[in-house]
């Protein structure tokens, strides 16, 4: 059985930094794109950031270019999302997604395994 699991969430100011981690454990191979992707209340699911098996491809959403930075640590099967000048607009439940396909995708349809989320609230 495969699991993802999300931590570092919480309450950060406007203009500060958070940094989520996301660990993938069971009988999976490093060799997997993950992603995070948010939803805040009363909107869509959107992409925030992807990265491919090896760590050297990366994808960013419009909204978060610039600010956020995705990496992976595959000794650990662990992606990191380092959260830098967030906004309140940042506000959102976050959630890592691990694909079974080595390339990075930013639509959430190509992504088997997720977890249950970490939330982010920003304050103004």
């Amino acid at each position: 059985q495969i699991q993802v699991v999300e931590s570092g969430g919480g309450l950060v100011q406007a203009g500060g930094s958070l940094r989520l981690s996301c660990v993938a454990s069971g009988r999976i191979s490093s060799m997997y794109a993950m992603a995070w992707f948010r939803q805040a209340p009363g909107k869509e699911r959107e992409f925030v950031a992807a990265i491919n098996w090896s760590g050297g491809n990366v994808s960013y959403g419009d909204s978060v270019k610039g600010r956020f930075t995705i990496s992976r640590d595959n000794a650990k099967n662990t992606v990191l999302l380092e959260m830098n000048t967030v906004k309140p607009e940042d506000t959102a439940v976050y959630y890592c997604a691990l694909s079974n396909n080595r390339m990075l995708f930013t639509i959430a349809e190509r992504y088997r395994y997720w977890g249950r989320g970490a939330q982010v609230t920003v304050s103004s």
